[in-house]
């Protein structure tokens, strides 16, 4: 029996399990994958930050480690590739003597008087502890645990945010021109948009932000090309096609770093294919909208669909003839590095799960919290400062009343992006409400509106968060106290002293 368990390796689970280990405590760390450190090492290498200023703890402490890694200054790159992260954060839980065990992932939970005794992992162990941490980005340990939750965005009249709910569609980089229509010349609806219909502006409708593969992308001589896919289908990618004639009417030329951001941004050349245009790497068929809550058979099929798509995309803008030719020339000198992702084909093995399940914890943190400016907190345990960022949430249809006749336009809904000052988040918003779980830590599915969540989301966050997790959990363990009733002023002061900033 470890004093604590740690369900998912993400970098957040990482964090939990070296904090509390590097103060004695026995830690295991359940992974169902085989990797430790999520998107960190799954692709997301490009390290969104926010204000410099709030970064501390850990996250500060990875920093460091991947400049020394690469023997320059930390901050030198935009992030580590994938490899590299995932060794600095091995190396990290070997020190500290963290028992992980890979390939395993939640059968069921044990419960006692409110709070959980084990983890029944798929591998028909029991892991028990004193405390656990649900590291995951399904949440799904604290659903187990019968612990409250909410699963996408909410209208505004729930928290009374002005941001929440369903939103018009937006002009800009991320939606397409008006009038690509969503019609096949037989009248069905085109593949690769959401046939469901909208709710009102404002309302809530359990959507969520898109998923995707952040592709880790080479242009080194070995590089893997983008084949063609043996079930690659060509009708799917009519909308693309005609996405590109429209641009090409209108006299708009694109390159394809507007389409995938080849930058350079990583070390050794290599680049974080991040999702750009209207037509990127986020799969928008509403295909993630049932993954939060969906069973393993379910989920590793959402996950094949996205693996497939990604794949597809890629090829397509490499070799269809209606991508504009710069574009083809361009991705032809990209392809995916041989010496990454060995094990998954050259694809990412952590898919984007950009949000699931958001805990309704002791406080719930909102717009309000983070607009129009912080709102102090007396148990603050970590900054925010990524501005609120909801990605797109569905590519959908509607009519335009142009006359004489409407005309039918396709286009991309939710994306929001709006700047925050640094903001503290409450300890808090990482525990369950008391009467639910009285001994388990909650991360990175915290306690968030979809709006505020939106801007948590990051992994340096996560970090933090899963620094604070730890340490809490440390502190419970010592005084058999629930997580809730915690001496949050000696949290703040370890935090403190190991360089987490909390103001």
């Amino acid at each position: 029996m470890s004093e604590l368990v740690v369900y998912g390796a993400t970098a957040a689970g990482v964090a939990a399990a070296v904090a509390a280990a590097r103060h004695g405590v026995e830690v295991t760390v359940v992974e169902p994958g085989r990797h430790v450190g999520g998107m960190v090492s799954g692709g997301l290498g490009y390290t969104d930050l926010g204000d410099p200023r709030v970064l501390g703890g850990l996250a500060r402490e990875f920093s460091v480690a991947v400049g020394e890694y690469y023997g320059v200054a930390p901050g030198h790159y935009a992030g580590p590739e994938p490899h590299a992260a995932e060794e600095i954060f091995r190396a990290w839980l070997d020190r500290a003597g963290v028992r992980v065990v890979l390939g395993t992932a939640l059968a069921s939970v044990d419960t006692v008087d409110g709070s959980i005794t084990a983890l029944r992992g798929t591998d028909g162990r029991d892991y028990r502890a004193g405390v656990f941490v649900d590291a995951s980005y399904e949440g799904d340990l604290l659903a187990a645990a019968g612990v409250g939750y909410r699963v996408g965005r909410e209208g505004r009249a729930a928290y009374g945010e002005t941001l929440a709910g369903r939103r018009e569609p937006a002009p800009g980089k991320h939606n397409f021109p008006p009038y690509l229509s969503p019609f096949a010349a037989d009248g069905s609806l085109l593949p690769l948009i959401h046939d469901r219909p909208a709710v009102d502006v404002g309302e809530g409708d359990g959507g969520v932000m898109a998923y995707g593969y952040r592709v880790c992308l080479s242009r080194a001589a070995d590089r893997i090309p983008f084949a063609r896919r043996a079930g690659y289908d060509e009708a799917e990618w009519e909308l693309g096609r005609r996405y590109f004639a429209l641009l090409d009417r209108q006299g708009i030329k694109v390159a394809a770093a507007e389409l995938l951001g080849l930058v350079p941004n990583l070390p050794h050349g290599k680049c974080d294919g991040n999702s750009i245009g209207p037509l990127s790497l986020n799969l928008l068929d509403g295909t993630n909208w049932a993954y939060p809550e969906a069973d393993a058979v379910a989920r590793e099929r959402i996950r094949q669909r996205h693996r497939d798509y990604t794949r597809d995309f890629l090829y397509f803008l490499g070799n269809d003839p209606a991508v504009p030719e710069l574009v083809r020339r361009e991705i032809a000198e990209w392809g995916l590095p041989a010496d990454e992702f060995a094990d998954t084909g050259g694809l990412p093995h952590q898919l984007y799960v950009r949000e699931a399940r958001r805990m309704l914890g002791e406080y719930v943190l909102t717009e309000h919290d983070l607009l129009p400016a912080p709102v102090p907190k007396y148990d603050v345990v970590a900054l925010g400062s990524y501005h609120v960022d909801i990605r797109e949430v569905r590519r959908t249809w509607r009519w335009v009343y142009e006359h004489p006749d409407p005309i039918a336009s396709v286009f991309n809904e939710g994306y929001l992006s709006v700047p925050v000052r640094p903001y503290p988040i409450p300890y808090r918003s990482i525990v369950p409400r008391y009467h639910q779980c009285a001994n388990l830590l909650v991360p990175v599915c915290v306690s968030a509106s979809h709006v505020a969540f939106s801007s948590v989301r990051m992994e340096v966050q996560y970090q933090m968060l899963g620094h604070a997790a730890g340490l809490a959990a440390t502190l419970a363990l010592a005084t058999g106290r629930p997580v809730q009733r915690v001496d949050v002023a000696e949290l703040q002061d370890r935090l403190a002293a190991e360089g987490q900033v909390l103001a």
